[in-house]
């Protein structure tokens, strides 16, 4: 029960997927770690106090979004 070269060929159609997958996502912005998890916390921060800011002028009702 040989399967000829149809393991390599489908490895490497794998390997070329994998690789135009992954040409996409390495976007670093020419950041270190550090600057990046600053960034991300800085990011977040300004989501919180928006979200806080939402709620405290959108009534009782603000953020009650529970699903039914």
């Amino acid at each position: 029960m040989t399967r000829g070269n149809q393991r390599d060929l489908a490895r490497a159609k794998n390997m070329k997927k994998q690789q135009e997958l992954s040409k996409g996502k390495l976007s670093d912005d020419g950041l270190t770690v550090e600057q990046r998890k600053i960034r991300d916390a800085e990011i977040m921060r300004q989501k919180q106090l928006a979200k806080l800011q939402q709620q405290g002028t959108g009534g009782q009702n603000a953020g009650t979004s529970k699903g039914k």
